[in-house]
């Protein structure tokens, strides 16, 4: 008789923390661009809330965009959620833009507060654009392709979770942007709420996805990013590709300046390897991609045919250009600031100028080490100097040597060349 107070112990022990303490809620923040990390994070909080048996898991967002690749992976993680996924664009101030909207539509629940914002979720083109009357050139028939998958997919999410499809819709098309109160009227969202405490009020007893919320009075667990994906929401970023080139140019000239030196050269091809992979990730302009590889190309030249730094200035041009064009898609959230791009450029100039002058400088200088040092100096003859043959002794060394002229033993010759191991010389002719 004595085990069931042991066992009501160890069952109690055993039970879930939610249950055993009250009802409770998972909650993620999701703050900047979203990309692969983002999207990483958000399907181990699902997976969390469900293993904590929480009640529902709140994502409280605030976003200009990001890559809908990684947005795609989101919505899908919403879709296989076990647990309803509510999405609250807060607090006051905040966006739900591009990619965000796509988001807040896949939610079980759609929130916001007071003073945010929805939409605007256009479709980025990745390259330059085209133009003119006639026939649609191929970025353009490309750009219609991305726009009516886009619409089209929208469309989708907003008629699976019941919400205004034809808004979802011009949202894609036309960039409609709409603010909270009118995301409520038109049925984009179904709440607004003030802060988290409202939120819970009002999802308490709300039906979603087959289950009766209970948040009234649950208790909020959040749920924060692990190591690894705080690492890699730092490095999908394009300053961070953009550094990565400036390493890998440094790098790769460092290595063609200074042969041997092994550490430049292994640095730059690491940290150009790594740039090449994350553009395939981002959304990379590709004419600003090809910009930056000239101004590689002409670095490069510069180092092996210089030309007094004409071809450095080329560089630091193409450069900055092509740092600016990189990231200029203003929606994805991914972009280069000009407090980024002009130090930058400004660092390189100095680098090259540093670099290519110094070599210049070194060619300029006369030899000083190394056989060629021996031509035009005095030499006394050892022995008997013709055509033929003969001895001098130079800088502590005696090397064969000929003469045109026949010089005796003991007068002085001057050094006029070299063939291999023999000198050529001439009788020096003595000052009066």
């Amino acid at each position: 008789m004595n085990r069931w107070p042991c066992l009501a112990i160890a069952g109690l022990m055993l039970w879930p923390p939610a249950l055993a303490g009250g009802a409770a809620v998972g909650m993620i923040e999701i703050e900047g661009a979203i990309g692969p990390a983002t999207a990483e994070y958000v399907e181990r909080a699902i997976k969390e809330a469900d293993r904590q048996n929480h009640e529902c898991l709140i994502v409280r967002l605030d976003t200009p965009g990001g890559l809908l690749d990684s947005t795609k992976r989101i919505v899908q993680s919403f879709y296989s959620s076990p647990r309803p996924v509510v999405v609250y664009v807060g607090p006051a101030g905040s966006t739900a833009t591009s990619a965000g909207c796509f988001i807040t539509l896949a939610a079980d629940v759609a929130a916001m507060a007071p003073g945010t914002s929805i939409g605007a979720a256009h479709p980025v083109s990745v390259g330059g654009g085209g133009g003119g009357s006639g026939e649609a050139k191929p970025d353009e028939v490309m750009k219609e392709k991305v726009e009516n998958y886009a619409a089209s997919y929208i469309e989708a999410i907003a008629q699976k979770r019941q919400r205004n499809v034809e808004w979802a819709g011009e949202a894609v098309r036309k960039s409609a942007s709409i603010t909270a109160d009118k995301a409520l009227e038109l049925k984009v969202v179904e709440l607004i709420a003030t802060d988290l405490p409202d939120l819970l009020r009002q999802l308490d007893g709300r039906e979603a996805s087959g289950r009766k919320l209970a948040t009234a009075s649950a208790e909020v667990t959040a749920i924060p990013m692990n190591a690894r994906e705080r690492v890699f929401q730092v490095i999908w970023r394009p300053e961070v590709m953009f550094f990565l080139m400036l390493i890998a140019i440094y790098g790769i000239i460092g290595e063609l300046s200074n042969p041997g030196a092994i550490f430049p050269g292994v640095v730059g091809v690491v940290a150009f390897v790594l740039a090449l992979y994350m553009g395939a990730v981002l959304p990379v302009n590709v004419a600003g991609l090809a910009l930056i590889l000239l101004a590689l190309g002409l670095f490069v030249a510069d180092v092996f045919a210089p030309t007094h730094g004409v071809l450095t200035v080329g560089g630091i041009l193409a450069f900055l250009l092509g740092g600016f064009m990189l990231f200029d898609q203003a929606e994805s959230g991914l972009r280069l600031s000009w407090s980024v791009l002009l130090p930058s450029a400004l660092c390189t100039a100095a680098f090259f100028a540093f670099v290519v002058g110094a070599g210049l400088k070194a060619q300029l200088l006369p030899v000083r080490v190394g056989a060629q040092t021996m031509m035009g100096q005095t030499a006394a003859a050892i022995s008997r100097i013709d055509a033929t043959g003969g001895t001098v002794f130079v800088e502590g060394e005696i090397w064969n040597a000929t003469s045109d002229a026949p010089v005796d033993a003991g007068d002085p010759v001057e050094i006029t060349g070299r063939d291999g191991l023999n000198l050529k010389v001439k009788r020096k002719l003595q000052e009066v």
